[in-house]
């Protein structure tokens, strides 16, 4: 892993294996899903805070990956898109310029480095999709946040559920892969350091931040190794998924999890 200062020496950067994640992460039925509940989720939002606004909206996406959902965005609002892998910035430019989307600005650096690109800044609209999951240290993004999400601001923030995680290995009879800790695997895209659901939720809530609403990405379709009936119909899983994200208990069930919460003008 490569990176740039002390403090981020345990945070993953994908540099090396940016075609794989690539092909793993948004080469299927499982990237299809994802983006599918994250863009239904976020283009609601996005819709009220720029009529609310009155404007296009100031888009910062961190640790973009491929950056897909800024992407789109970025045909209607201005948008930043920082990750700390060179390889993964180039992959976006080059879509960026296929769809001659030229108003995007790149920074190619870790999330602690990048306040030095956007120094007195702040955004209508953070992205931040999973990023936590790789963080030695994650829950001192949130101090990033509350520098540059503007008030009134909306945060957008999906990380991997390591309860899913755990359900998965127990319906598979994988109870060898429980009691012992997982290698270092520099391919692998299974976090080593996932952080719990409460957890994330009592950082929002300690400083302030609205919960507007909640969604599981793949809550079910990572747990059906057999294939039959509705789940051969790509489209009718993606429908189905859709369907149930936002609903209890199944919203729990989720392999990544995703929270938008307003940053109010007064904190409570």
């Amino acid at each position: 892993m490569n990176v740039s200062t002390d403090h981020t020496a345990t945070d993953r950067n994908f540099d090396p294996i940016a075609d794989h994640f690539a092909k793993k992460v948004y080469g299927g039925l499982k990237g299809q899903i994802r983006l599918a509940v994250l863009e239904r989720d976020i283009s609601h939002a996005v819709r009220t805070l720029s009529a609310r606004l009155g404007r296009p909206l100031k888009v910062l996406d961190v640790g973009a990956g491929l950056a897909q959902i800024s992407l789109v965005l970025a045909k209607d609002h201005h948008c930043t898109i920082n990750d700390i892998s060179a390889n993964m910035i180039d992959k976006a430019k080059q879509v960026a310029c296929e769809q001659n989307l030229h108003d995007i600005r790149f920074i190619t650096c870790p999330y602690q480095e990048l306040g030095r690109a956007i120094k007195g800044e702040k955004f209508d609209l953070i992205l931040c999709h999973a990023v936590l999951e790789w963080l030695g240290k994650p829950w001192q993004i949130m101090d990033f946040f509350d520098e540059f999400l503007a008030d009134d601001g909306v945060l957008s923030l999906c990380f991997y559920n390591p309860a899913s995680l755990i359900y998965r290995n127990l319906i598979m009879g994988n109870f060898y892969q429980l009691d012992k800790p997982k290698p270092a695997d520099n391919k692998s895209l299974t976090p080593n350091n996932p952080v719990q659901n409460d957890e994330v939720e009592s950082w929002l809530s300690s400083r302030g931040y609205v919960v507007q609403a909640r969604s599981g990405i793949r809550v079910f379709s990572d747990y059906t190794p057999l294939k039959r009936g509705g789940l051969t119909n790509l489209d009718a899983v993606i429908d189905m998924e859709l369907r149930y994200s936002q609903q209890m208990p199944f919203r729990l069930m989720g392999r990544y999890l995703h929270i938008l919460a307003n940053k109010p003008a007064i904190r409570l």
